[in-house]
């Protein structure tokens, strides 16, 4: 074999003999100081369980006050450590930190377009990943990169990479900027627009980091743009003197997590929260800034889980850290229905917590119109007489003119309702149920302080086309554990087994659609003893990380 080929089978799939481990490449910088760089991708790596192969591209000479000495590593050196990984180890991702010169960033884009193969640069989906961090200079001031360093990663990197993660002004840089201040969070979002559209062909997903620029009232937020989504992932600011290595914390967090399948912008949250969780594990390893120190278990801390914004205005209801919606609310079973006939049935089962879901048709007119406002209007006064709470489902300026206790929407819907009409939403005082399916919509939920999360589709579903893996009960655990609001569990929920796993994972509510068939009467009492069984059961064991929901990574687009 060539000492330059791609391995046999593609890149990025071990033979069947061996274990299943997600392998990342990082090509970077060491830290004598043991902070950042290769030091700090394999603690990232480490916390999420995948093996990282440290390729250095330069040697640093630095302690915890500064950097003395940068010296990058020969071509045939880098080239050497590529090849011979490439013949035994190949990726699922690759992450860049700290390169150093021109020639390696030459290589890295060579061996992309290698691992890839005939895919090449114009096809990226299914291939090997690139996480770019362009370190180009050093938080004690030290500079990296110069212009002809940073020129290559505009023409060689950028139209190659997944997913670039620079922070303000190693994103002006990026840019060509001619000011050299750190852009404000106002500039942000239409940075990040212009380094995807760059020359019409810049990176997958772009993350602006903002952990080190204070204009954010005591929020550290980063201006996520993806495929699947956009807007501010927000956590409060961890006060500590001990930051050292947080940009390659995020970087490596987030390529890790493509490499375990979830798409950019699930990939971020969990950034986010290795990130938040280093900086609190922070300490002294000298007279300086001390090193951050990501562990496993860091996804089962809910004061770790950010909040998304719907737009380019960072604004969020307060969540209190570490609070889980598990014993505050119990919503029982949740039926959905669709007519006043089934509600009826469903509350003279025993139900107590219903949706009316009354979907459209294709052309809607004011008859039709009319017969929801009827049938929505009866729905109110007999869940009222009865004493159940009544969620009206997408209709929400008719269920607060009559006076339901709440309504559901899903993200698509709050997305379109613009900053105006989910601040008339939330002024209304109504209560609001929001779907989640992924990581993204879940911080996004999380961001309104909704009356609850939705969690699905736990198992299969025939009720709707979704893009969505089933989430399975451990992710559900995971939801109800980190959310920070009640979670009710929807989707394939057929039987009273589904019902007890549901209860036993910690939901408040559990939906049922088809479950309530033609008879609810006979349908709910074994439910309903399932629920009861599960709630008084161990509860189940949260995973230390949750599946991925969307993929292969880069699948099918939800809302942005």
């Amino acid at each position: 074999m060539e000492r330059d080929s791609p391995p046999p089978g593609g890149a990025g799939r071990p033979p069947d003999d061996l274990p299943e481990k997600p392998i990342v490449w990082s090509i970077a910088g060491t830290d004598s100081g043991g902070g950042a760089g290769l030091a700090a991708d394999q603690r990232a790596a480490d916390a999420f369980d995948v093996h990282l192969c440290p390729v250095v591209a330069a040697v640093t000479a630095q302690n915890s006050v500064g950097v003395a000495r940068i010296e990058p590593v020969a071509a045939e050196v880098l080239e050497a450590q590529l090849a011979v990984l490439a013949r035994d180890m190949p990726p699922r991702v690759i992450k860049t930190g700290l390169l150093g010169s021109v020639a390696a960033v030459e290589a890295v884009a060579r061996w992309i377009d290698r691992l890839r193969g005939e895919a090449g640069r114009a096809e990226r989906e299914g291939a090997v990943a690139l996480v770019v961090d362009p370190v180009f200079g050093a938080s004690t001031g030290a500079g990296f990169a110069d212009a002809a360093v940073r020129r290559a990663y505009r023409d060689l990197l950028l139209p190659r990479a997944t997913l670039i993660t620079p922070n303000r002004a190693e994103a002006a840089a990026l840019l060509a900027s001619s000011d050299p201040a750190s852009p404000s969070s106002e500039e942000v979002p239409a940075m990040a627009q212009a380094l995807r559209s760059t020359d019409g062909d810049g990176p997958e997903a772009v993350c602006i980091t903002g952990g080190d620029s204070p204009d954010a009232d005591g929020m550290a937020i980063d201006w996520v743009d993806t495929r699947h989504a956009r807007g501010w992932l927000a956590l409060p600011r961890i006060a500590t003197a001990h930051r050292h290595g947080t940009g390659c914390t995020f970087a490596s967090s987030a390529a890790a997590a493509l490499a375990r399948g979830f798409v950019a912008a699930d990939a971020l949250v969990l950034a986010k929260m290795a990130t938040a969780a280093a900086l609190r594990r922070g300490y002294a390893a000298g007279a300086g800034a001390g090193p951050v120190h990501v562990r496993p278990g860091f996804a089962r801390d809910p004061r770790n889980l950010p909040s998304m914004s719907f737009g380019a205005v960072p604004r969020f209801a307060p969540i209190e850290a570490g609070v889980s919606g598990v014993p505050t609310d119990d919503f029982g079973l949740y039926g959905i229905v669709s007519t006043r006939e089934q509600l009826q049935g469903a509350l003279a089962a025993g139900i107590r917590t219903l949706q009316l879901r009354v979907k459209a048709p294709l052309h809607v007119d004011s008859r039709w119109e009319g017969d929801l406002r009827r049938v929505a209007a009866e729905a109110v006064v007999t869940c009222r007489a009865a004493g159940a709470t009544l969620f009206l489902n997408d209709h929400w300026r008719l269920a607060i003119a009559l006076g339901a206790d709440g309504v559901h929407l899903g993200q698509e819907d709050l997305a379109a309702l613009g900053e105006s009409g989910r601040a008339e939403l939330a002024h209304s005082g109504i209560a609001l149920g929001v779907s989640s399916h992924s990581l993204w919509e879940l911080a996004r939920a999380r961001g309104l302080a909704p009356r609850y999360i939705a969690c699905g589709p736990v198992w299969p579903t025939t009720t709707k086309d979704m893009p969505w893996h089933p989430q399975g009960p451990e992710n559900l655990a995971w939801w109800c554990a980190m959310a920070g609001r009640p979670v009710v569990a929807i989707g394939g929920i057929l039987d009273p087994e589904d019902v007890f796993e549901a209860a036993r994972c910690g939901a408040a509510g559990i939906c049922i659609v088809r479950a309530l068939g033609s008879d609810p009467a006979t349908r709910v009492p074994p439910l309903q003893t399932a629920r009861i069984r599960g709630r008084q059961a161990a509860p189940a064991v949260v995973p230390e990380l949750p599946s991925p929901s969307l993929g292969p990574a880069f699948g099918p687009a939800g809302s942005a």
